[in-house]
Protein backbone atom coordinates (compact mmCIF):
# COMPACT_ATOMS: atom_id res chain seq x y z
CA UNK A 1 0.00 0.00 0.00
CA UNK A 2 1.21 3.52 -1.03
CA UNK A 3 0.35 6.40 0.93
CA UNK A 4 -0.02 10.06 0.01
CA UNK A 5 3.46 12.15 -0.10
CA UNK A 6 3.32 16.07 0.24
CA UNK A 7 6.19 17.68 -1.63
CA UNK A 8 6.50 21.52 -0.12
CA UNK A 9 9.24 23.40 -2.44
CA UNK A 10 10.75 25.47 -4.86
CA UNK A 11 9.56 25.34 -8.70
CA UNK A 12 12.33 26.62 -11.16
CA UNK A 13 13.36 26.78 -15.31
CA UNK A 14 16.68 25.22 -15.23
CA UNK A 15 19.34 27.21 -18.00
CA UNK A 16 22.00 24.73 -18.62
CA UNK A 17 25.17 24.82 -20.01
CA UNK A 18 27.53 22.16 -20.93
CA UNK A 19 31.45 22.79 -20.54
CA UNK A 20 34.63 21.78 -20.14
CA UNK A 21 35.18 23.24 -16.97
CA UNK A 22 33.35 25.62 -14.30
CA UNK A 23 34.78 29.30 -14.52
CA UNK A 24 36.59 30.61 -12.14
CA UNK A 25 36.08 34.19 -10.92
CA UNK A 26 36.62 36.37 -14.02
CA UNK A 27 37.52 33.94 -16.27
CA UNK A 28 34.77 33.20 -19.90
CA UNK A 29 34.56 30.06 -21.01
CA UNK A 30 33.89 29.77 -24.39
CA UNK A 31 32.10 26.95 -26.46
CA UNK A 32 29.66 24.65 -24.76
CA UNK A 33 25.94 23.47 -25.29
CA UNK A 34 22.95 25.47 -24.19
CA UNK A 35 19.60 23.93 -23.18
CA UNK A 36 16.69 24.56 -20.96
CA UNK A 37 15.56 22.17 -18.44
CA UNK A 38 12.32 22.42 -16.08
CA UNK A 39 14.14 22.16 -12.24
CA UNK A 40 13.63 23.57 -8.68
CA UNK A 41 14.36 21.29 -5.81
CA UNK A 42 11.25 20.89 -5.07
CA UNK A 43 9.80 20.02 -8.23
CA UNK A 44 12.50 17.52 -9.13
CA UNK A 45 11.72 15.80 -5.84
CA UNK A 46 7.63 16.44 -6.57
CA UNK A 47 8.68 14.59 -10.42
CA UNK A 48 10.74 11.69 -8.96
CA UNK A 49 7.96 11.05 -6.87
CA UNK A 50 5.23 10.31 -9.10
CA UNK A 51 7.96 8.40 -11.75
CA UNK A 52 8.66 5.98 -9.28
CA UNK A 53 5.14 5.22 -8.17
CA UNK A 54 4.43 7.27 -5.59
CA UNK A 55 0.79 9.05 -4.81
CA UNK A 56 2.50 12.87 -4.46
CA UNK A 57 0.83 16.37 -4.26
CA UNK A 58 3.14 19.47 -5.21
CA UNK A 59 2.71 22.73 -2.51
CA UNK A 60 4.75 25.47 -4.64
CA UNK A 61 4.38 29.26 -5.91
CA UNK A 62 5.01 29.82 -9.58
CA UNK A 63 5.24 33.30 -11.44
CA UNK A 64 2.49 34.02 -13.50
CA UNK A 65 4.33 33.61 -16.93
CA UNK A 66 5.60 30.99 -19.43
CA UNK A 67 7.40 29.52 -17.33
CA UNK A 68 5.21 28.88 -14.91
CA UNK A 69 2.70 27.91 -17.53
CA UNK A 70 4.86 25.25 -18.51
CA UNK A 71 6.07 23.67 -15.42
CA UNK A 72 2.15 23.45 -14.38
CA UNK A 73 1.46 21.98 -17.41
CA UNK A 74 4.39 19.13 -16.75
CA UNK A 75 3.46 18.54 -13.37
CA UNK A 76 -0.03 17.30 -14.77
CA UNK A 77 1.66 15.28 -17.46
CA UNK A 78 3.75 13.69 -14.87
CA UNK A 79 1.32 12.78 -12.78
CA UNK A 80 1.59 15.33 -9.22
CA UNK A 81 -1.02 16.63 -7.83
CA UNK A 82 -1.19 20.01 -8.91
CA UNK A 83 -4.17 21.24 -5.92
CA UNK A 84 -1.21 23.05 -3.62
CA UNK A 85 0.22 25.11 -7.01
CA UNK A 86 -0.19 29.06 -6.45
CA UNK A 87 0.67 31.31 -8.81
CA UNK A 88 2.24 34.84 -7.79
CA UNK A 89 1.14 37.78 -9.75
CA UNK A 90 3.83 40.02 -8.82
CA UNK A 91 7.24 38.06 -9.48
CA UNK A 92 8.36 36.02 -12.16
CA UNK A 93 9.00 32.35 -11.63
CA UNK A 94 12.31 31.12 -10.45
CA UNK A 95 15.09 30.25 -12.60
CA UNK A 96 18.52 28.38 -12.10
CA UNK A 97 21.63 29.39 -14.05
CA UNK A 98 23.62 25.75 -14.18
CA UNK A 99 27.09 24.93 -15.28
CA UNK A 100 28.32 21.48 -15.83
CA UNK A 101 31.45 20.40 -16.98
CA UNK A 102 33.17 17.48 -18.49
CA UNK A 103 33.22 15.46 -15.33
CA UNK A 104 29.46 15.75 -14.45
CA UNK A 105 29.94 18.24 -11.45
CA UNK A 106 27.95 21.33 -11.08
CA UNK A 107 27.94 25.33 -10.35
CA UNK A 108 24.24 26.56 -9.78
CA UNK A 109 23.17 29.88 -8.89
CA UNK A 110 19.25 30.42 -8.51
CA UNK A 111 17.24 33.32 -8.56
CA UNK A 112 13.64 31.80 -6.59
CA UNK A 113 11.25 34.98 -7.83
CA UNK A 114 7.78 33.45 -7.24
CA UNK A 115 9.33 30.40 -4.91
CA UNK A 116 10.30 33.58 -2.22
CA UNK A 117 6.69 33.88 -1.49
CA UNK A 118 5.29 30.48 -0.82
CA UNK A 119 4.28 31.17 2.54
CA UNK A 120 2.81 29.28 5.74
CA UNK A 121 -1.10 30.52 4.98
CA UNK A 122 -0.36 28.62 0.80
CA UNK A 123 0.92 25.40 3.02
CA UNK A 124 -1.99 25.43 5.45
CA UNK A 125 -4.50 25.83 2.78
CA UNK A 126 -3.19 23.15 0.49
CA UNK A 127 -2.55 20.55 3.78
CA UNK A 128 -5.51 20.62 4.61
CA UNK A 129 -7.05 19.43 0.86
CA UNK A 130 -5.10 16.12 1.91
CA UNK A 131 -5.55 14.43 5.70
CA UNK A 132 -4.55 10.92 4.42
CA UNK A 133 -0.99 12.55 3.84
CA UNK A 134 1.64 10.36 5.62
CA UNK A 135 5.36 11.49 4.54
CA UNK A 136 6.11 15.52 4.10
CA UNK A 137 9.30 16.07 2.10
CA UNK A 138 10.84 19.57 2.48
CA UNK A 139 13.83 21.43 1.25
CA UNK A 140 15.72 25.19 1.57
CA UNK A 141 14.75 26.52 -1.71
CA UNK A 142 11.75 28.62 -0.14
CA UNK A 143 11.61 30.77 2.95
CA UNK A 144 12.29 29.55 6.16
CA UNK A 145 9.47 30.14 7.73
CA UNK A 146 7.77 28.87 5.38
CA UNK A 147 9.50 25.18 6.07
CA UNK A 148 8.96 25.68 9.43
CA UNK A 149 5.07 26.13 8.99
CA UNK A 150 5.22 22.69 7.33
CA UNK A 151 7.10 20.64 9.47
CA UNK A 152 5.21 22.39 11.99
CA UNK A 153 1.83 21.00 10.73
CA UNK A 154 2.80 18.11 9.57
CA UNK A 155 4.33 16.74 13.55
CA UNK A 156 0.78 17.99 14.52
CA UNK A 157 -0.97 15.84 12.32
CA UNK A 158 1.73 12.53 12.80
CA UNK A 159 2.98 13.17 9.11
CA UNK A 160 6.43 11.95 8.71
CA UNK A 161 9.02 14.99 8.14
CA UNK A 162 11.84 14.03 5.82
CA UNK A 163 14.32 17.42 5.37
CA UNK A 164 16.58 17.82 2.72
CA UNK A 165 18.56 20.85 4.10
CA UNK A 166 19.94 22.05 0.56
CA UNK A 167 20.59 24.82 -0.35
CA UNK A 168 22.24 24.40 3.53
CA UNK A 169 20.73 26.92 5.56
CA UNK A 170 22.10 27.26 9.35
CA UNK A 171 18.39 28.75 10.17
CA UNK A 172 17.64 25.29 10.41
CA UNK A 173 19.17 23.88 13.56
CA UNK A 174 16.67 25.72 15.39
CA UNK A 175 14.30 22.78 14.08
CA UNK A 176 16.22 20.04 13.66
CA UNK A 177 14.31 18.39 17.28
CA UNK A 178 11.12 18.47 15.25
CA UNK A 179 12.47 16.57 11.86
CA UNK A 180 12.21 12.44 11.91
CA UNK A 181 14.50 12.34 8.89
CA UNK A 182 17.63 14.48 7.46
CA UNK A 183 19.04 13.89 4.25
CA UNK A 184 22.57 16.27 3.86
CA UNK A 185 24.99 15.65 1.34
CA UNK A 186 28.53 15.76 2.68
CA UNK A 187 29.11 19.27 2.33
CA UNK A 188 25.68 19.62 4.28
CA UNK A 189 26.34 17.30 6.67
CA UNK A 190 29.90 19.36 7.55
CA UNK A 191 27.82 22.62 7.93
CA UNK A 192 25.24 20.87 10.12
CA UNK A 193 28.01 18.87 11.88
CA UNK A 194 31.16 21.45 12.41
CA UNK A 195 33.12 18.05 11.41
CA UNK A 196 35.04 17.68 8.02
CA UNK A 197 33.96 15.06 6.50
CA UNK A 198 37.03 12.90 4.08
CA UNK A 199 35.70 9.50 4.22
CA UNK A 200 32.53 7.19 5.43
CA UNK A 201 34.31 6.77 9.37
CA UNK A 202 34.09 10.77 9.07
CA UNK A 203 30.75 11.15 7.86
CA UNK A 204 29.42 8.78 10.29
CA UNK A 205 31.01 11.30 13.11
CA UNK A 206 29.04 13.66 11.39
CA UNK A 207 26.22 11.93 11.18
CA UNK A 208 26.28 11.07 14.91
CA UNK A 209 27.01 15.01 15.61
CA UNK A 210 23.49 15.76 14.05
CA UNK A 211 21.75 13.54 15.54
CA UNK A 212 22.64 14.54 18.92
CA UNK A 213 20.57 17.63 18.02
CA UNK A 214 17.55 16.25 18.13
CA UNK A 215 16.75 14.47 14.92
CA UNK A 216 16.18 10.78 15.16
CA UNK A 217 17.64 9.73 11.49
CA UNK A 218 20.27 10.75 9.48
CA UNK A 219 21.00 10.24 6.04
CA UNK A 220 24.54 11.58 5.03
CA UNK A 221 24.67 10.86 0.89
CA UNK A 222 28.41 10.83 -0.20
CA UNK A 223 28.07 10.53 -3.84
CA UNK A 224 30.05 7.94 -5.46
CA UNK A 225 30.52 6.45 -2.15
CA UNK A 226 26.99 5.63 -1.55
CA UNK A 227 25.06 6.55 1.70
CA UNK A 228 25.24 6.41 5.24
CA UNK A 229 22.27 5.88 7.43
CA UNK A 230 22.22 6.80 11.25
CA UNK A 231 19.24 5.72 13.63
CA UNK A 232 19.11 5.48 17.26
CA UNK A 233 19.40 1.90 16.88
CA UNK A 234 22.24 1.33 13.97
CA UNK A 235 24.42 2.45 11.68
CA UNK A 236 24.82 1.34 7.89
CA UNK A 237 26.99 2.39 5.09
CA UNK A 238 24.83 1.61 1.73
CA UNK A 239 26.61 0.87 -1.27
CA UNK A 240 25.87 2.82 -4.78
CA UNK A 241 26.13 1.37 -7.88
CA UNK A 242 28.81 1.96 -10.33
CA UNK A 243 28.05 4.09 -13.10
CA UNK A 244 29.69 6.44 -15.41
CA UNK A 245 28.29 10.07 -14.20
CA UNK A 246 27.56 12.51 -16.79
CA UNK A 247 25.68 15.53 -14.67
CA UNK A 248 24.95 15.40 -11.03
CA UNK A 249 22.82 18.08 -11.03
CA UNK A 250 19.46 16.69 -9.61
CA UNK A 251 20.70 13.07 -8.11
CA UNK A 252 20.11 14.48 -4.56
CA UNK A 253 16.73 15.59 -5.16
CA UNK A 254 16.12 11.82 -7.37
CA UNK A 255 17.30 10.20 -3.81
CA UNK A 256 15.07 12.04 -1.63
CA UNK A 257 12.09 11.36 -3.85
CA UNK A 258 12.68 8.35 -4.37
CA UNK A 259 13.33 7.25 -0.50
CA UNK A 260 10.43 9.05 0.16
CA UNK A 261 8.33 6.81 -2.27
CA UNK A 262 10.09 3.34 -0.99
CA UNK A 263 9.10 4.96 2.91
CA UNK A 264 5.51 5.71 2.25
CA UNK A 265 5.36 2.03 1.11
CA UNK A 266 6.60 0.80 4.00
CA UNK A 267 9.64 -0.57 3.33
CA UNK A 268 12.73 -0.66 5.96
CA UNK A 269 15.23 2.30 6.16
CA UNK A 270 17.75 0.75 4.88
CA UNK A 271 15.75 -0.82 1.85
CA UNK A 272 14.38 2.42 0.72
CA UNK A 273 18.15 4.20 0.98
CA UNK A 274 19.22 1.20 -0.99
CA UNK A 275 16.41 1.96 -3.39
CA UNK A 276 17.19 5.35 -3.47
CA UNK A 277 20.70 5.12 -4.21
CA UNK A 278 19.90 2.47 -7.09
CA UNK A 279 17.29 5.60 -8.66
CA UNK A 280 20.29 8.38 -8.05
CA UNK A 281 22.81 6.33 -10.30
CA UNK A 282 20.67 6.61 -12.76
CA UNK A 283 19.81 9.82 -12.83
CA UNK A 284 23.42 10.81 -12.72
CA UNK A 285 23.91 8.92 -16.08
CA UNK A 286 21.58 11.81 -17.54
CA UNK A 287 21.64 15.52 -18.71
CA UNK A 288 19.22 17.95 -17.48
CA UNK A 289 17.65 17.89 -13.60
CA UNK A 290 13.97 16.41 -14.39
CA UNK A 291 14.86 15.06 -17.59
CA UNK A 292 17.38 13.05 -15.77
CA UNK A 293 14.68 11.48 -13.24
CA UNK A 294 14.34 7.73 -13.85
CA UNK A 295 10.99 5.65 -14.04
CA UNK A 296 10.45 2.84 -11.29
CA UNK A 297 10.87 0.31 -14.23
CA UNK A 298 14.46 1.70 -15.65
CA UNK A 299 15.41 0.76 -11.65
CA UNK A 300 13.94 -2.43 -11.87
CA UNK A 301 14.99 -3.18 -15.48
CA UNK A 302 18.82 -1.88 -15.23
CA UNK A 303 21.65 -4.34 -14.20
CA UNK A 304 23.82 -2.84 -11.16
CA UNK A 305 27.53 -4.89 -10.79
Amino acid sequence: MKNKIVVVGSTNMDMVVKTGHIPKPGETVLGGTFFMNPGGKGANQAVAVARLGGDVTFISKIGNDIFGKQSTKIFDDEGVDIGGIYAEVNSPSGIALITVDDKGENSIVVAPGANAFLNADNVQSAFDKYPQASVLLVQLEIPMETVEAAINYARSKSITVILNPAPMNKAVAKFLDKIDIITPNAHEAEALSNHTITDVDSAIVAAKKIQQQGVKTVIITLGEEGAILLTEDEVHHISTPKVEAIDSTAAGDVFNGAFAVALSEGKSLKNAVTFACRAAAIAVTKMGAQSSIPYRNEILLTYFD
